[in-house]
């Protein structure tokens, strides 16, 4: 699968790199946070990110006021699994590089998404990137073989909490898995196995043949 920069062009239609931003605290807080054993771990808000004189920076400039959480996903991975989408953008950074596995929301036919659709973006360490809320993305990648990453997760805060009780609307319910977070599940992943909507068709994405 080619790989391509967040500088490329085509990254366009699915973000953005932000300019002007000091990240250096919060890079520093998140290598203080230790590797899992294995696979990835998530946790939406930390104190410790929240606490840098990035958190101002992020709510105010970026987020123009709104109340977010700075959260992260880190540990090693190379495979798609799911892919997801929230109602506004969610800003990454990473203390190492890491690559992106994304697609677009008006790439969905049906209900579902085939993973050939699917491109991936490298991120280089320290760069700020702002991923649109049309842009489905899920769990970075590790950008080498066995490598490890901290990759921040800044979004409004609440998000990835527990999901409404809702009473169904439209199709796009079935997707709804937690509190402003939509998943399409690839019938390989953890998360079908627990409720998620199965809704990616073809290859479970696995970029270890290609870093």
């Amino acid at each position: 699968m080619e790989i391509k920069s967040v500088f490329d062009p085509a990254f366009a239609p699915y973000g953005k790199v932000l300019t002007g931003y000091d990240t250096a605290c919060l890079l520093t807080a998140m290598n203080t946070i230790p590797m899992p054993m294995s696979g990835t771990a998530y946790r939406p808000s930390i104190p410790a990110l929240e606490a840098t004189c990035t958190y101002g920076l992020l709510q105010n400039n970026v987020y123009g006021g709104m109340p977010v959480q700075l959260g992260m996903c880190w540990g090693r991975n190379t495979r798609l699994n799911c892919l997801e989408y929230h109602r506004d953008s969610e800003i990454n950074c990473g203390t190492t590089d890491f690559i992106l596995l994304l697609a677009r929301e008006d790439e969905i036919e049906a209900g579902t998404l085939d993973t050939g659709k699917v491109k991936a973006f490298l991120v280089p360490a320290g760069a700020l990137v702002e991923v649109y809320a049309t842009t489905l993305h899920y769990a970075p990648c590790s950008e080498k073989p066995g490598a490890g990453f901290r990759v921040l997760v800044a979004l409004p805060r609440g998000t990835n909490g527990p999901k409404p009780e809702i009473s169904v609307q439209s199709a796009e319910d079935a997707y709804l898995f937690a509190c402003n977070k939509w998943l399409l599940a690839h019938p390989d992943s953890d998360e079908a196995a627990q409720g998620a909507k199965i809704a990616l068709t073809g290859p479970n994405i696995d970029l270890s043949g290609d870093i």
